[in-house]
């Protein structure tokens, strides 16, 4: 490092590479000038012989695209400092290369455009002559006219499948078409055949401008019929290329739509627990849903029409150049004209509309103000009043009704007028054309078709995208839970075929992530075994349901660690702990299905009638489903709001049994069963033949119910104050026995 003071090392100085990239540029521009342009056609003038100017034209053409490209590939390489780490090349720098390429194909491309046409003009046959760039200064200007335009309009396509090129709509595209999966390769071919299909409804324009001069000429004959058959074929062949397109388009998006709210919706079930309690469950199904449809919706119509327009405008303004380069200038000076003042002219309109909403609403907030405060009107005697003051809102949204319909107006007589000045226009300059010989009558018809065809694709174009942009731009709420990253471990791989259900609390600790500072457990220490019941009681509040919430795995103690048979919880494969451990909670969730598929959910084989009917008798749900004329196949309703708090409990516990778990919660499961139910799950508790297979976590308010238990666990204030069996902890007299002695009884809520 070099000292304060010390003079500042010396060297050559160095150009910004902004100067080098411009400068670089502006060279190659004038070698293609000076160098390029009287020097290529020579040379292709020799190698080629003068019977094949169409191949002259080919062979100075890629030639001139082959120089230009070293050439744009030397300027990106100099201002980039021959830099190899990034293959992307930055800002307009990157139109160097597709600008080579339109410079030297843009030539040649219309000269074999004008051969393949003039079979059905004969008096065009040499139309590669006039084309000889290296004579004609317009020709040459032409070549730029066309290339820089495409150039641009190439990379502006481009960026919408690169990943990573600057701008939002193009990121969000390209993340959108990656949904497509192996039908991407479809886009290719609609493309395909929207061009051609555009080329084919082009035909009709063109074979009526040389109808047109037959007509004139009053030739007729073979030629004439001829052509008449050709247009008609090609008009045919477009209709069934638009057609074949469609249908493709319309069922790729269809697939991907379906791709897309699939995966938005896998990706939603992959998030933790806290993150269904930060977001509302309408605002998560409003984006699997609503969002999804929006964005689907518009790539189906607002993008069809936006690609169908824009391959259309292409041709459109490719054929007006061949037809008449001097009236595609007079266009396209005048087409921002066209589209500016109207523009301008729709945000008056708009602001104008705002106005009239909102006056209209202060109209209507004073109506129901007044009207639902008649009495207090009546009693001042301020009817009048009220009216006056109505008329008046009234009287400011007439004068902006008058604003907004002389602004419709007016926005309306501009844009048509407009249009006729530009249709006047091109007939004056083209009449001259046809006086001086320059075109021909037909040709002048051809031109003002394509010109009208090619105005209506721009004003469709200006229309679509932003309403295209707009439904992509929403994509950016889809995409958030498609990169949002789980906070929670990924599932492990253990699923042991031995699982015995030892339970262990190790110190475990633990705060909701929205109030770290407010800990709900403290050092909690204790264990379920296999064959043991284990009830957990205390007052409300005191972390007992959050017991449960941590050993089902649905949040990570803060502190401390859960092991099941010696491994930590995150450890078990996803499905496997959840066969293994089921809870049931004081208000299951059930979904708007038939009882057996209740019963059965999220198994993966799928079980037997018989045992469906076994783990519905063990809950006591049995007896109330055989009695319903359709059994288990009857709906319970949405989240089973046609059954009874008792009866979803009971379905619930069915439910868990099913799986023959290790490890069963009953979180406070029984509340609401009757005296009945409630005795059929004391005897599956304490008395069932299975009960050595499985460590069960009681948690309950009725106190009756635990007196049986192996063990009794105390919660308060997140920490076990007291444990031991019932006749240990009545002996104490701590709190379990004050509880028990509270108003009420044992059975008494807490």
């Amino acid at each position: 490092m070099a000292c304060p003071g010390s003079p500042a090392p010396r060297g050559r100085p160095r150009l910004p590479r902004a100067a080098v990239a411009w400068l670089g540029t502006a060279l190659l521009l004038l070698a293609d000038w000076m160098l390029l342009r009287p020097a290529l056609p020579r040379v292709a003038s020799r190698l080629v012989p003068p019977a094949l100017p169409l191949l002259r034209v080919w062979v100075a053409g890629l030639s001139r695209w082959a120089l230009l490209w070293l050439g744009a590939r030397g300027v990106v390489g100099a201002a980039l400092g021959f830099r190899r780490e990034s293959t992307r090349v930055p800002g307009w720098l990157a139109v160097l290369e597709p600008l080579a390429a339109a410079l030297g194909l843009a030539l040649p491309g219309l000269a074999l455009f004008r051969e393949l046409v003039s079979w059905a003009a004969p008096g065009d046959a040499d139309s590669a002559g006039p084309l000889n760039w290296g004579s004609r200064l317009d020709a040459f200007a032409l070549s730029y006219g066309a290339a820089l335009p495409a150039a641009t309009l190439w990379y502006k396509i481009r960026s919408l499948w690169v990943q990573g090129t600057r701008g939002a709509f193009g990121l969000a595209v390209s993340r959108l078409l990656v949904f497509l999966g192996p039908e991407k390769s479809h886009v290719q071919l609609i493309l395909a055949l929207v061009f051609l299909s555009c080329l084919g409804e082009m035909a009709i324009p063109f074979f009526t401008g040389r109808l047109t001069d037959w007509i004139v000429q009053d030739e007729t004959g073979t030629a004439f019929t001829r052509n008449v058959t050709l247009m008609s074929v090609l008009a045919i062949a477009s209709a069934v290329l638009e057609f074949t397109a469609d249908g493709i388009y319309n069922s790729t998006m269809g697939r991907m739509h379906s791709h897309l709210q699939g995966e938005v919706f896998q990706a939603v079930l992959r998030q933790e627990t806290e993150f269904f309690q930060k977001n509302q469950t309408g605002e998560i199904t409003s984006r699997v849903t609503d969002d999804t449809s929006t964005v689907s919706e518009s790539l189906s119509s607002d993008l069809s029409l936006l690609l169908w327009y824009f391959m259309r405008g292409l041709c459109l303004l490719g054929l007006m150049l061949w037809a008449s380069p001097p009236l595609t200038v007079v266009t396209l000076v005048a087409l921002p004209l066209l589209f500016i003042l109207p523009e301008k002219l729709g945000k008056w309109r708009k602001v104008l509309a705002e106005q009239m909403q909102e006056s209209l609403a202060k109209s209507s907030q004073v109506a129901i103000e007044v009207l639902s405060a008649m009495p207090t009107v009546r009693s001042f005697a301020n009817e009048e009043g009220e009216a006056q003051k109505f008329r008046q809102k009234l009287h400011e949204m007439m004068v902006l009704s008058q604003k907004e319909a002389l602004a419709y107006a007016v926005d309306h007589w501009t844009s048509t007028l407009s249009g006729m000045l530009l249709k006047v226009g091109i007939l004056y300059f083209g009449g001259q054309l046809v006086t001086s010989g320059s075109v021909s009558s037909g040709r002048l018809v051809t031109f003002i078709l394509y010109e009208i065809q090619f105005t209506i694709a721009v004003q469709v174009l200006l229309s679509s995208y932003p309403r295209v942009q707009k439904a992509v731009g929403s994509s950016e709420k889809i995409f958030e839970y498609l990169d949002r990253v789980p906070n929670c471990p990924k599932s492990g791989s253990l699923a042991s075929l031995t699982l015995r259900g030892l339970v262990q609390f190790q110190d475990v600790s633990f705060a909701y992530p929205n109030r770290p500072d407010a800990p709900v457990l403290q050092g909690l220490t204790f264990t379920l075994r296999p064959g043991e019941v284990t009830a957990l009681v205390g007052p409300n509040g005191s972390g007992k349901s959050t017991v449960a919430a941590l050993l089902q795995n649905l949040y990570q103690p803060t502190e401390g660690q859960v092991l099941l048979d010696g491994a930590p919880l995150p450890e078990y494969e996803h499905r496997y702990l959840h066969r293994q451990v089921a809870a049931v909670g004081q208000e299951p969730l059930l979904f708007g299905r038939s009882f057996k598929e209740n019963i059965a959910y999220g198994l993966v084989q799928e079980p037997t009638m018989e045992e469906i009917t076994a783990a519905a008798v063990e809950s006591g749900a049995h007896g109330f489903i055989s009695e319903l004329p359709k059994g288990y196949d009857t709906e319970v309703g949405e989240a089973g709001s046609q059954l009874s708090g008792g009866q979803r409990q009971a379905v619930a516990l069915a439910r868990a049994l099913i799986r023959k778990p290790r490890v069963l919660i009953l979180d406070d499961a029984t509340s609401a069963l009757d005296a009945n139910s409630q005795s059929l799950v004391e005897q599956l508790l304490y008395e069932s033949p299975e009960r050595g297979s499985r460590s069960v976590l009681f948690i309950t308010q009725r106190l009756s119910s635990v007196e049986q238990a192996d063990h009794i666990l105390f919660l308060e204030g997140g920490m076990i104050i007291e444990a031991g069996t019932h006749r240990q902890l009545m002996t104490n007299k701590g709190r379990y026995w004050a509880m028990v002695q509270a108003p009420g009884g044992p059975g008494a809520p807490e």
